[in-house]
């Protein structure tokens, strides 16, 4: 199966960078989460802020996922994990459904491994995408 491209904002790109490369210094290197997130890094078509299309999820995005097996639809912010807060919906990028979403654009299914089998959720719509308003220092 061929990979759906992945977008990344230079800046965002930066600050993951930091977020690994600081879990590495404390010895946190092996976690899943981590690797994971670096994964899906790697394969990221790196554009500068003004230039990444206003309908792909980047961080601090806020969008609304359908969960493809209940029809269930919620509404989550992308943050970083210091800004994590599951009352406020602001879900962390190292979370699964955090590092699945970063870079699909509207309208991708994405899916990932869960202990009963994958989730699968589409990306429904974004209300906001800094970038598209543009903020590029979020």
């Amino acid at each position: 199966m061929k990979q759906r491209q992945v977008f990344m904002t230079a800046f965002d790109k930066k600050r993951l960078d930091e977020l690994i490369e600081v879990a590495r210094e404390f010895g946190e290197h092996t976690r899943k989460d981590l690797k994971d997130l670096a994964a899906e890094m790697s394969r990221a078509k790196v554009l500068e802020p003004d230039q990444v299309p206003a309908d792909v999820v980047t961080m601090n995005s806020k969008v609304v996922l359908k969960d493809l097996d209940t029809a269930k639809e919620v509404t989550y912010t992308l943050v970083f994990p210091r800004e994590a807060d599951i009352k406020v919906n602001a879900i962390s990028v190292l979370a699964p459904v955090g590092t699945a979403i970063l870079g699909y654009k509207e309208g991708s299914v994405v899916e990932w491994p869960v202990p009963s089998g994958k989730r699968r959720i589409r990306i429904e719509k974004i209300l906001y995408q800094p970038e598209a308003a543009g903020r590029y220092d979020q």
